[in-house]
């Protein structure tokens, strides 16, 4: 379910839960390791032919037809950023979730939906 709210007919997130730098950087941290081991598993237990490359804030999800989803930090923005064959995503941290800017979708979400899609099976990540 959705926490976005609606005025005068548009979708808009809620605004984003205050987070220092540091707090930040731990927060999109996390979200890149667990995303990476969830991959690394897969490709152990021989559930998909994944791979997974990352170089500072920016993750590659790699799937066996070569197509590729990129998560991104933006330190800037404090946000997350998700490119996927289906288009981009931006996500903010609101209240321990991180939600799309545009309708308040959830990062995991989307990201188990795009990975899904791409692999041709079905993939579910956990925040």
């Amino acid at each position: 379910m959705s926490t976005a709210t609606v005025t005068a007919g548009i979708a808009t997130a809620p605004a984003a839960t205050p987070l220092s730098d540091s707090e930040y950087h731990r927060l999109t941290g996390a979200v890149l390791a667990s995303i990476e081991a969830t991959a690394d598993r897969w490709l152990q237990d021989d559930v998909i032919d994944i791979d997974s490359q990352r170089t500072g804030g920016l993750l590659e999800l790699i799937f066996p037809d070569r197509s590729r989803i990129i998560i991104n930090t933006q330190p800037p923005l404090h946000e997350l950023w998700l490119a996927s064959r289906a288009g981009g995503y931006h996500y903010r941290h609101v209240a321990g979730r991180w939600l799309d800017t545009r309708d308040g979708g959830d990062f995991f979400a989307t990201l188990s939906r795009e990975a899904s899609a791409q692999a041709g099976r079905p993939l579910e990540f956990a925040g």
